[in-house]
């Protein structure tokens, strides 16, 4: 007995050893909020691999830390503002959206839209500057023998850092403005017809107006990011290169797009073999509760909890807001567990409690949850969809509209407008998605679908990351159509072609038939004179 535990053990280090061996290494690239909170499991599930993973992480950030405890080995790199300037433009940002749009017309919408966008590509070549002019940092990163690069490309750069360490270059994001990145880069088909333009807050049956609005609102961001981010890209990487050079082109020499949607989510659409649909790899079952909190959730009784979060990003609300929202949750049965870091509202009811902060995916799962309150971001509804939770939407800003839309199109939410929503709005949202069966019996179908996969999200992305480190790449997934100018990839050529031949053939039909005629009535002519 004792011998054949001792050769268990001497196998099972064996097999360690080999697998560390055979362990790649990888870079990741700087992110922020809820996208380094999405791209985290992915990092911890490949160590738990074998990997070695290095995280650059800037000075300034306002959950990439350094210091923390982790398994990943971090590369600090300095940038040159302060985390007030960061909380400034953060601030700024929120309070367009939530609090001056309304106030505004369409052109002060868009000058103030214009200003938020350069305002923050500043910031992100601040960050690339703390990287690429740094001769120890890139020093570092030269020296690191890595096989691969991970980023999400909210932040530019990673194409060119991949680009300047020679190795495959691997993206995860959810999608960008007007679908630009994937769909003008990438050259992930969409047609207007039948897609809609992220943030356009369409779905995928469009009428004629809708689809009219559809293709001038990609022509439209395509428009607005030539002026404020591509032109001001391709300066940036021109200088550092040294030669002329399009950041749309390197960010289209990615070997692995891995979109953070699916089809539970998400309208279908093409798309090409280098582009990997995970939508939900932070996903994972719930956990218990801390004791106090598990006290709180079973003194609800049969009427069940629901869970109300702004998400990680919005820390307050105005005084009024935060009233009118704790006056429609004190009119409902349930009990409420609300993160909410904000003055305590006058109007707070006894079924309400106050929390910094919440396990959120821990209480989505938890049995007695009726309902989720949520602004709408996809890390949020992806959780909900997981545990088959219905959802109550008060989307503020960026992708949330739109995301809630997809969610209202699926019957799985309602959602409420934030500015102009009273008390007995809320209380009738929470009512109805709780008590009409429609909406449990549709989160559930959703989670079903999202469920029903050959391989989990998580597993999916882990196995095309280390696939590109096995192949050195996987240009072999990338369509010929990057190679193609615009008028090449839409055959414009080819229909100038076709259409010279049919006008040439109708311009040589015509001459022969007026010589025809012409010829004929010559000869007419003579017959005639003949005859007298």
């Amino acid at each position: 007995m004792e011998l054949g535990r001792r050769v268990s053990t001497c196998v099972l280090l064996l097999l360690c050893a080999t697998w560390s061996a055979n362990g790649g290494n990888i870079l990741v690239w700087y992110t922020e909020g809820s996208h380094w909170i999405n791209i985290k499991p992915v990092l911890e599930t490949l160590v738990d691999r074998g990997h070695d993973v290095t995280v650059l992480v800037p000075s300034v950030s306002m959950y990439m830390k350094s210091n923390e405890a982790s398994r990943f080995r971090y590369e600090s790199f300095n940038v040159s503002f302060s985390m007030e300037d960061m909380e400034i433009f953060f601030e700024d940002f929120f309070h367009f959206f939530m609090y001056e749009m309304k106030q505004m017309n369409y052109l002060q919408i868009y000058l103030r839209f214009m200003e938020l966008v350069k305002n923050n590509l500043d910031i992100s070549l601040q960050y690339l500057d703390g990287v690429v002019k740094s001769d120890v940092i890139m020093k570092n990163l030269k020296e690191g023998n890595f096989d691969l690069l991970l980023s999400d490309p909210i932040y530019p750069g990673s194409d060119l850092i991949a680009e300047m360490l020679n190795i495959p270059l691997v993206f995860t994001l959810r999608f960008s403005l007007g679908n630009n990145w994937e769909r003008h880069c990438g050259q992930l088909p969409a047609p207007p017809s039948f897609v809609p333009a992220a943030m356009s807050k369409l779905t995928d049956k469009m009428n004629f107006s809708e689809r009219l609005w559809n293709f001038l609102f990609y022509t439209m961001h395509d428009i607005l990011l030539d002026k404020t981010f591509w032109n001001v890209l391709d300066n940036y990487y021109s200088e550092i290169k040294g030669t002329p050079t399009s950041a749309c082109e390197m960010m289209s020499r990615a070997d692995i797009w891995l979109m953070r949607t699916y089809w539970d989510f998400d309208f279908p659409r093409p798309f090409l073999p280098n582009f990997k649909f995970v939508g939900g790899i932070h996903c994972r079952p719930a956990k218990p509760l801390p004791e106090d909190m598990e006290e709180f959730v079973q003194s609800s009784g049969d009427d069940g909890i629901v869970v109300f979060t702004l998400g990680s990003l919005i820390r307050n609300i105005t005084t009024e807001k935060a009233n009118i929202i704790a006056s429609g949750l004190a009119q409902i049965p349930q009990k409420v567990l609300w993160r909410y870091k904000g003055e305590k509202p006058k109007t707070l009811g006894a079924n309400t409690r106050i929390y910094d902060w919440i396990p959120q995916n821990d209480l989505l799962g938890h049995p007695k949850t009726r309902a989720f309150i949520t602004h709408g971001g996809t890390n949020g509804i992806y959780e909900a969809i997981y545990h088959g939770v219905p959802m109550v939407g008060i989307p503020m800003f960026a992708d949330q509209p739109e995301n809630m839309i997809h969610m209202n199109h699926r019957g799985a939410a309602v959602h409420v407008d934030f500015h102009s929503m009273k008390a007995e709005d809320l209380r009738d949202a929470v009512n109805t998605v709780i008590n009409e069966k429609s909406y449990k019996e549709n989160a559930m179908r959703l989670s079903s679908i999202h469920h029903d996969r050959p391989i989990s999200p998580r597993d999916e992305a882990v196995f095309w990351i280390e696939f590109t480190m096995r192949n050195k790449g996987a240009k072999h997934l990338r369509v010929q159509a990057h190679e193609l100018t615009w008028y090449q990839y839409h055959s414009l050529d080819v229909l100038g072609f076709l259409l010279a031949v049919v006008l040439l053939f109708i311009f040589l039909l015509v001459k022969i038939c007026g010589f025809c005629v012409r010829w004929s009535c010559r000869r007419m002519g003579k017959t005639k004179k003949k005859a007298e």
